[in-house]
């Protein structure tokens, strides 16, 4: 398993389609280890799904078939490091489920481990976060000066909220944005970026002028509109 991530950085689209039992153009970069390696994570699998031995892979045609699509599945949703597929083997553990998972199944708990890894909350418990900041937010004297769990926390829930409530958002729309949310966090985690921490504003203050400032105004405004000294509006 630890060299999958060559195997899919290393195929362009028309090979994953071959591999996936299309008829493409042909094509030049062909990684001959591709087999081998499907084979340990389909192995790392099958300790974990013992079932799908005689159920789902009775068929070695079935199996070689499976392989190709999960390889194409993986391109096509941008799993590709160690880390990724380390994520999904470890939800794979942790399954309740007796079940072979899908590609699909699979690739979700690849992402969903990266975000537990990146420290970031899950789906359900980035909208509870919203829920309870939208609770408790009067206690506090700002945003910035709420509890937050991290600074990825505060801009993650403080945008969600804004948009809740400017777009009145219904609870299934505000979870698939919570799901965008956490995506982009994600990305931005991945590739290196320093998350700013919240920084409480000082308010601006409005500064008195003095009187002959203030009279100095009122005559340039009586000029500029012709009005007369003593005139009311």
């Amino acid at each position: 398993m630890r060299n999958l991530t060559s195997i899919i950085a290393n195929r362009d689209g028309g090979a994953l389609a071959s591999m996936a039992g299309a008829n493409p153009e042909p094509v030049s970069i062909v990684n001959e280890n591709a087999e081998k390696l499907v084979d340990a994570l389909f192995q790392n699998l099958k300790q974990v799904f013992p079932a799908a031995v005689s159920t789902v892979f009775r068929n070695p045609a079935d199996e070689a078939a499976a392989k190709r699509q999960w390889i194409a599945a993986f391109a096509e949703n941008g799993i590709r490091t160690r880390d990724q597929l380390s994520a999904g083997m470890q939800h794979a553990r942790a399954s309740e489920s007796a079940f072979w998972p899908s590609p699909g199944q699979f690739i979700a708990w690849c992402k969903q481990g990266i975000i537990k890894a990146n420290g970031l909350p899950d789906l359900d418990e980035l909208y509870r976060m919203v829920m309870k900041y939208s609770r408790d937010r009067g206690y506090y004297s700002s945003a910035e000066a709420y509890p937050w769990e991290s600074p990825a926390c505060f801009w993650m829930v403080t945008a969600l909220f804004n948009q809740m409530r400017s777009l009145n958002l219904t609870e299934p729309e505000l979870r698939k944005r919570c799901a965008s949310e956490l995506k982009a966090m994600s990305k931005r985690i991945e590739a290196g970026e320093a998350i700013p921490a919240p920084v409480v504003q000082i308010p601006k203050l409005s500064i008195p002028v003095s009187n002959d400032k203030a009279l100095d105004k009122l005559a340039e405004i009586r000029s500029k509109f012709g009005l007369k000294k003593g005139l009311q509006s």
